[in-house]
């Protein structure tokens, strides 16, 4: 294989000591092949899949490999395969999925639940990248691997934004509309869909909790309730569209405290509860609460986690419990409407972002574990 291409890129290694062990190195890549894309990186949004992918063991996951997800840059080459876009044009990146014809999700504009989701978008290809003279590198984690100077992406995880974004500074403040940022305000706009009648409660207020809070803004939500345990979260939260917020660092018995203070707020319980937690006790609590036919709508990682229910009160309270990839929305179609909802104030993604030059990843990394920044964006 040719590697023509050079650039720069974090490089994930194993885990060491139980942290994430990521190199910046020089890299070369491959030429694009027929339905691939090859796209000058502005800037890489960091987001927690990155990092927990990051810590899987080496049984359980590819080494050495570049992740990245939340790319936005200027294409640079296209191969024959693909129409939509020219070098040049500016583009955002998301996921990939097969598009088929015959798939139902895709066929539904809800391809995050494409059957070859997983095989598309977490199963890296080896030998993408080459570094240190004749290592190689895995990469095309969604479809992008965006944590390089350049990215091969697949045709389908490539958003033409050439007529809806001014610059580069622009593309930078947008990185993370790729998934993040469109993975929470889907969850509530397009899986949800709440109204004007509904409370809402988001657990977790990272880039994901911040972008259901301001889509249940934009919905005109009666009552938004932010819960953290990051007050300058909470602070943000507030600012952006929440009308209530809880602080849980002091909670003793957590799920007793969680459930008593959004009852203080909402006695009949909220309509809607968006989770991007993961954490068990949480959700038990979340579901506990609901309105009757409410709805759980999970987001937070729970790999090899089990819930309890009691299946007499789910029958009898009409609650439905509901697993939620990417916002379940159409990248090509909610991208461009979250570009339009940020252009009329709606969408304060400023008030969140936080640009780091690549080369201080580390401490991009820590800002956003620590609550210190909301969605870090790394620029190329």
């Amino acid at each position: 294989m040719a590697f023509l291409n050079s650039t720069k890129a974090i490089i994930a290694h194993s885990p060491k000591n139980g942290e994430i062990d990521w190199k910046l190195s020089s890299v070369k890549l491959r030429d694009v092949g027929e339905n691939e894309v090859l796209v000058r990186v502005v800037a890489s949004g960091v987001c927690h899949s990155d990092i927990h992918l990051s810590l899987l063991p080496p049984e359980h996951a590819r080494y050495p490999t570049v992740l990245g997800h939340e790319g936005a840059g200027v294409v640079v080459k296209v191969g024959g395969g693909v129409t939509h876009v020219k070098p040049e044009d500016k583009v955002l990146l998301s996921f990939d999925y097969c598009g088929e014809e015959s798939c139902y999700n895709c066929e539904a504009e809800t391809p995050g639940y494409c059957p070859k989701f997983a095989e598309k978008n977490l199963a890296t290809t080896e030998g993408l990248y080459e570094f240190d003279g004749d290592r190689t590198a895995a990469g095309g984690f969604f479809g992008q691997s965006s944590f390089g100077g350049l990215a091969i992406a697949q045709r389908k995880s490539v958003i033409n934004v050439e007529d809806l974004v001014k610059d580069e500074e622009e593309l930078k403040l947008f990185a993370p509309f790729g998934c993040g940022i469109q993975t929470g305000a889907g969850s509530v706009t397009e899986l949800a869909d709440v109204s004007s009648k509904d409370a809402v409660v988001v657990v977790g207020i990272g880039g994901v909790g911040m972008g259901a809070v301001m889509a249940a803004n934009i919905r005109g939500a009666r009552t938004i309730i932010a819960i953290d345990r990051v007050q300058s979260r909470l602070d943000t939260a507030k600012a952006i569209g929440a009308t209530h917020t809880i602080n849980t660092t002091s909670f003793v018995d957590l799920k007793a405290d969680i459930a008593k203070a959004i009852q203080d707020v909402e006695p009949e319980g909220p309509n809607v509860v968006v989770d991007t937690t993961g954490v068990v006790p949480i959700v038990e609590t979340s579901f506990e609460v609901l309105h009757q036919r409410g709805q759980l709508v999970l987001i937070g990682i729970m790999a090899g986690k089990t819930l309890p229910l009691d299946l007499t009160t789910l029958l009898g309270s009409g609650k439905s419990i509901r697993g939620c990839i990417e916002g379940s929305a159409k990248p090509s179609k909610y991208i461009p409407q979250l570009i339009k909802w940020h252009r009329e104030g709606k969408l304060p993604i400023e008030k969140l972002v936080k640009s780091y030059p690549v080369h201080e990843f580390k401490q991009a990394v820590e800002d956003m574990l620590d609550g210190t920044t909301i969605k870090p964006v790394l620029v190329w």
